[in-house]
């Protein structure tokens, strides 16, 4: 397996990756059976050194769901019949949460109601108000 090249300026090391195959579930007919198909990859992100740790903890926040008890990430496909396919798919999924990842979120920068939001609003409270005061009985 080649390093995974994430952008011109992040490229991870083969050896920080694991890629076992099992039998898939997937496609492939009564091949299904008989080949193993399913790729599932285990990378120790903590221990990589070419991602900083504000990186990580974001890492880690946003897909805390995927990483198992030892602390790593798991990520499996068993989309496709080729083995190659499944791996590229793999890889491509890493890619795109490093990526995804890569910068903080944006702060909110709080914003106040518009002068034609605040009369929309004033408009519809006066409305139900008068039909309100339509449904009340008036007593002689």
């Amino acid at each position: 397996m080649n390093d995974l090249i994430v952008s011109s300026y992040l490229t991870l090391p083969a050896a920080e990756f694991t890629v076992t195959t099992a039998r898939s579930s997937g496609p492939g007919g009564q091949n299904v059976n008989k080949v193993n198909s399913k790729v599932i990859l285990h990378w120790e992100f903590e221990a990589t050194e070419q991602i900083s740790d504000e990186w990580k903890d974001r890492f880690r926040r946003k897909f805390s769901n995927r990483i198992n008890r030892d602390g790593a990430l798991v990520l499996q496909s068993d989309r496709h019949r080729e083995q190659m396919q499944n791996l590229a798919e793999v890889r491509a999924k890493l890619v795109e949460m490093l990526t995804e990842t890569r910068r903080p979120p944006r702060k909110r920068k709080p914003t106040k109601p518009t002068a034609g939001s605040r009369r929309r609003r004033k408009e519809a409270k006066i409305q139900q108000s008068q039909k309100k005061q339509q449904r009340r009985q008036k007593f002689d």
